[in-house]
């Protein structure tokens, strides 16, 4: 009888869990972002910015919500290190990109990779957020401004793919990706909207694609 009361109780007491992986080009906040949400989900605080270094490779996060465990992989941007990426894209349940809202400069260069990434096969139906960080700066866009830059980004890619042999096809299915797109700011550094974030991946990989077909 105790056997069986005690695999009832870890039965009905168990929590799912789910793989989360934030990627971004170098520089964009992805660590601190993670170190930041260790601080606010975990008894073992995050380190603080000043100890952060450049990921090289990964970095592992885990946190324990109501009936969900989330399992973060920080990634690494460095462009030499970006091609690890789709080897998680087949495991996880939802994918955050960070951007850096500050650095207009390289803001093509973060459309380019963030792009390649929407056109993965193995995440199509997966949940994505992006995240333009450093809202805690006066000189970062806002989340309006980033989804416009990105939107005027990508029309011109489609005007430049019509002169040549672009694929509608994979336009059409890219536009409602980005209609849908989820693009919350955040202050990883002084952690303004991080508890939102969270909350949107927990409600996201409750009914994701992903979960449906591992059960």
């Amino acid at each position: 009888m105790y056997h069986l009361l005690k695999g009832l109780h870890e039965y009905l007491t168990r929590k799912e869990e789910f793989s989360v992986i934030i990627i971004g080009l170098d520089g964009a906040g992805k660590t601190t972002l993670l170190e930041r949400i260790k601080t606010l989900y975990t008894k073992t605080p995050g380190l603080p910015p000043d100890k952060i270094a450049p990921t090289v490779g990964q970095n592992m996060g885990k946190i324990t919500l109501p009936s969900t465990i989330l399992q973060f992989w920080d990634l690494g941007g460095q462009r030499g290190i970006r091609s690890i990426w789709p080897r998680y894209y087949d495991d996880c349940h939802a994918v955050v990109f960070v951007v850096d809202a500050e650095d207009r400069e390289r803001l093509g260069e973060g459309w380019e990779v963030f792009d390649n990434v929407l056109s993965a096969p193995q995440i199509l139906g997966v949940p994505l957020l992006l995240l333009a960080n450093k809202q805690d700066s006066p000189d970062s866009l806002s989340v309006e401004e980033i989804r416009q830059e990105y939107e005027e980004w990508y029309q011109r890619k489609i005007e430049s793919a019509r002169r040549g042999a672009g694929d509608p096809t994979d336009h059409e299915h890219r536009r409602e990706r980005i209609a849908s797109l989820d693009v919350m700011g955040i202050s990883a550094l002084e952690g303004t909207g991080v508890t939102e974030a969270v909350d949107w991946l927990f409600v996201r990989v409750q009914n994701s694609i992903r979960r449906d077909d591992r059960s």
